[in-house]
């Protein structure tokens, strides 16, 4: 067991680069399964959530090389389903991202629960329609679930949520399959166009992209590629949210303005500023930081659920009152207690909104990241705080943020990993 031990106060300053996309990565190395050909993927963020994937395909088979310090080679050209790994599937939620790229490949396989944050009900009802309607009969049973995928077919079909992890398994089913396949109210995140970009370097023609609506043409023959992951855009917010937040004047490089509009907006109504360029975007910090009616989150282009947190603990600095409403998941707000354990004024309404008043001299306390998203926020309070604190279950951070604490410390924040002795 690890934790961070942080000293809170002080004004941070320099540049910090954000890292491959962890929601694109994990898609798209699943998507790899489509092919038995070479695929070479560039700017992988090292974070467990990727390593975790990358050991339940070596499990099934997969031969992966590293070709550089973010680079690999992976070719999957002898899988077995049936060897895979069991308790890292359990563990992590991305592995549902298999479902769609396995079914394309394979008659029938088993597949197992899969873990991750827990940050409220998180169905799979969205995935297992759309792939019935394309064909695949999927089972539940006590281990987990029976897929029989022998009939799989194009189809025009329309989901039954703009659920992310659904579009993308239905577009892997799609780009595998000859023919044309259309799929309405699909999810249209960056990393949900990224993966796009990475089934059209197979083969697959795509039309849609960024949009509701994908008509995706199979491909016929499959082949060798190689792709550059985006730039992870809910670590860009993070980081934005971390230099309006603590008043520092910090640049953020390789965040991309197109992926963070509303987020910038509304951190703009808040009080900050920034100067945008090409590649960066510098925080520009706030004489005074104000509150604002409402952060609500939304699927894309909507503010972002995963960071709604790192929006909370903001709104602790600034003077008045902000509701928080996730209006996508129910169990999103457990980072509260821990804010009030450190003197944040928050009053939880119901299951999906929180009213928090400042500003709040945050006190160091030892609190725990009970998810990835809370974690990174409980980061941010600890920055600002009056004294020392101590973070645990941090591995739940290292799941998104890679190496988090190095990068930090080199922005002047007194930041330390400790090793709990057994």
């Amino acid at each position: 067991m690890e934790t961070f031990k942080i000293l809170g106060g002080k004004k941070l300053k320099g540049e910090i680069e954000v890292r491959g996309s962890k929601n694109a990565t994990t898609p798209i190395l699943a998507a790899t399964l489509l092919t038995k050909e070479e695929c070479i993927i560039s700017n992988i963020p090292l974070i467990e959530d990727v390593y975790r994937m990358l050991e339940i395909l070596v499990s099934m088979g997969s031969e992966i090389r590293w070709l550089g310090k973010r680079k690999i080679s992976i070719k999957n050209e002898k899988i077995d389903p049936r060897k895979m790994d069991l308790m890292t599937v359990k563990k992590l939620r991305s592995s549902i991202l298999l479902l769609g790229s396995l079914s394309a490949r394979f008659d029938k396989f088993e597949f197992y629960r899969p873990g991750g944050c827990v940050i409220g009900a998180r169905p799979l009802g969205t995935h297992f329609e759309a792939l019935r309607k394309m064909g695949v009969d999927i089972l539940q049973s006590e281990q987990g679930y029976s897929v029989m995928a022998k009939n799989r077919k194009c189809a025009k079909f329309t989901l039954g949520e703009m659920s992310v992890t659904a579009t993308e398994n239905a577009m892997m089913l799609a780009a595998a399959l000859p023919g044309k396949t259309i799929i309405k109210v699909t999810a249209c995140e960056p990393h949900v166009e990224d993966l796009g970009r990475f089934l059209v370097s197979l083969g697959a023609k795509i039309k849609g992209l960024g949009t509701h609506s994908l008509e995706i043409t199979g491909a016929k023959k499959t082949h060798k590629t190689s792709h550059v992951i985006i730039p992870d855009a809910n670590e860009a917010a993070t980081f934005l949210i971390l230099g309006v937040t603590t008043g520092s004047n910090i640049v953020v490089k390789n965040a991309r303005e197109e992926h963070l509009d509303l987020v910038l907006e509304k951190l703009r109504e808040f009080g900050a500023d920034f100067k945008i360029s090409k590649n960066a975007i510098e925080v520009i910090p706030a004489k005074k930081l104000k509150a604002v009616s409402k952060v609500d989150t939304r699927t894309y282009p909507g503010v972002p659920s995963d960071v709604q947190a790192p929006f909370g603990v903001l709104a602790t600095q600034a003077q008045g009152e902000t509701l928080i409403h996730d209006s996508l998941y129910e169990s999103r707000f457990n980072y509260v207690g821990e804010l009030k354990k450190m003197g944040a004024k928050a009053k939880i309404l119901d299951p999906h909104r929180v009213l928090i008043s400042g500003p709040t001299q945050l006190k160091g306390k030892t609190i725990t990241s009970f998810d990835l998203r809370a974690g990174a926020t409980l980061i941010i309070a600890a920055l600002i705080a009056d004294g020392e604190t101590t973070i645990k279950e941090i591995y739940q951070v290292d799941r998104g943020y890679e190496k988090i604490e190095e990068r930090l410390q080199k922005l002047g924040a007194d930041i330390k990993r400790i090793a709990e002795k057994k």
